[in-house]
């Protein structure tokens, strides 16, 4: 896999949330209309995104409705009555939820890129200079350091961040008890979990903490919009993929599964890029500007997402569980 090189300076723009999702349906005009439920971070991606495809064949007489937010907020309301055509989060677990509640296909993860539209790694995002000298997961738990990242029971981002730095300091989760350890001392260092990753973005961009935790894109996204901020590639870090779908109850099931296959095409794929997620797709220009790190894992080598689902994020007795309370964070059940 690929990584962007350390030290490139960063930036934040405003965010502006979508419409929340109603059913995919027929405009007064006749022209389909299709939602889209999504986690926050690719949000200027699928604007881009939506507009290419609607110079298309298939995307001529499509609008859209979109909604973006936390991951897990975002998959929760989905399972609750959010009608959605296309669903799109940052991690799998949240597709699971739909899968499990009949609302996605069990065969959603079959094709070439096993259900992924993006992937992405976690980085050290610092203030312009690396004031502290920040560039190891080792150096986010010294005294008088304050590291942002969400809270992992929203935040699908913040499950990504902990599963890196648990990762990186337990060996590939050989060393539990030293990767429990690391989570303990880490979250001390944390003055505030936002519900998701823009959020957290969006925090120490206004001045607050040392270090942010945070996808590669987000701190690309941040360079692209004039922040002045720096981030680190650590030596060991997460690799991460993001999962896209058709729901079974869209309105128009072809109209969706189109745009679908058009998110794994090559322009839709270079947008990506150029928003700094790492292609799915084979021979994207731009991908080879991601260099790869010496440490890099997947979530497979910490026992896939269903025991890491149980083992870490299990708000009755989980380890983050055990460490938000630690730090006097009520964990909801």
């Amino acid at each position: 896999m690929r990584v962007r090189g350390t030290g490139v300076v960063l930036g934040l723009a405003a965010v502006a949330l979508g419409a929340a999702a109603c059913g995919g349906s027929a405009d007064a005009g006749g022209k389909v209309r299709l939602s889209l439920v999504a986690y926050s971070t690719p949000q200027a991606a699928y604007e881009a995104i939506i507009k290419e495809y609607q110079r298309t064949p298939e995307g001529k007489g499509v609008t859209f409705t979109k909604s973006f937010g936390a991951s897990g907020e975002q998959s929760r309301a989905v399972a609750s009555g959010l009608k959605a055509d296309i669903v799109a989060f940052s991690l799998e677990p949240d597709m699971t939820r739909l899968v499990d509640a009949g609302l996605v296909g069990a065969d959603w993860n079959s094709g070439p890129e096993k259900g992924m539209v993006t992937d992405s790694v976690v980085v050290l995002a610092t203030r312009k200079g690396n004031p502290k000298n920040i560039r190891s997961w080792d150096d986010l738990v010294k005294p008088g350091v304050q590291v942002i990242t969400p809270n992992p029971f929203t935040s699908g981002g913040a499950q990504w961040n902990i599963m890196a730095g648990y990762g990186a300091k337990a060996a590939k989760g050989a060393d539990r008890a030293a990767g429990t350890a690391y989570l303990h001392a880490l979250f001390k260092n944390v003055p505030v979990q936002d519900s998701s990753a823009r959020k957290s973005l969006q925090t120490f961009a206004g001045g607050k903490g040392d270090v942010l935790l945070a996808y590669e894109n987000e701190a690309i996204f941040a360079r692209q919009n004039d922040q002045p901020l720096d981030y680190t590639v650590p030596d060991s870090t997460i690799l991460i993929e993001n999962p896209v779908a058709v729901t079974r109850k869209s309105a128009h099931p072809a109209e969706a599964r189109a745009f679908l296959k058009f998110l794994h095409g090559r322009k839709a794929q270079e947008i990506f890029v150029e928003n700094g997620y790492r292609p799915v797709a084979d021979g994207v220009p731009g991908a080879e500007e991601f260099p790869a790190p010496a440490g890099l894992f997947t979530i497979a080598d910490l026992g896939g997402w269903p025991k890491v689902k149980k083992e870490f994020f299990d708000p009755k007795g989980g380890i983050m569980a055990d460490v938000e309370k630690a730090v006097g964070v009520t964990v909801e059940g």
